[in-house]
């Protein structure tokens, strides 16, 4: 009977495994217009925020303090932080919610000057490839 249930987890595991890669999208990063995340603000002014307070979904240990992240998030994550706060590994931490005209139109072409540039789809800036073909990364 183990024998048989391992071989049902395993070709189970086997099989799921496929879908899993075939659900890969497109990916972006900090600094482009679409990216959700924690982003880092430096020395900047506070930028503006969705909720004046930030927001916390789970109870810091006692003792523990956090200071405040930013994230960038798409309006349905920030209505229901409690089921997303999770992909964003920011559960127990305070977390402020930056408006998306200010992360589009401020942090993102200040970023790209920052640091080099939009990069294009296959990883190279301003439409010129790095011709490492491989996913390399600056």
């Amino acid at each position: 009977m183990k024998r048989v249930l391992s071989a049902i987890a395993l070709a189970a595991g086997t099989t799921a495994m496929p879908a899993l890669a075939a659900d890969v999208g497109v990916s972006v990063s900090i600094g482009q217009p679409g990216f959700y995340g924690h982003i880092d603000i430096g020395n900047v002014p506070p930028p503006p925020v969705v909720y004046a307070q930030p927001v916390i979904v789970q109870p810091v240990p006692v003792g523990v303090v956090y200071q405040p992240i930013y994230v960038h998030a798409p309006p349905g994550h920030v209505k229901n932080w409690a089921k997303h706060c999770g992909q964003y590994g920011a559960c127990g931490r305070p977390v402020y919610f930056v408006q998306s005209n200010w992360y589009n139109e401020v942090y993102v072409p200040e970023y790209q000057k920052r640091h080099g540039g939009p990069k294009n789809k296959n990883g190279g800036k301003n439409g010129h490839g790095n011709g490492h073909g491989k996913g390399h990364r600056d």
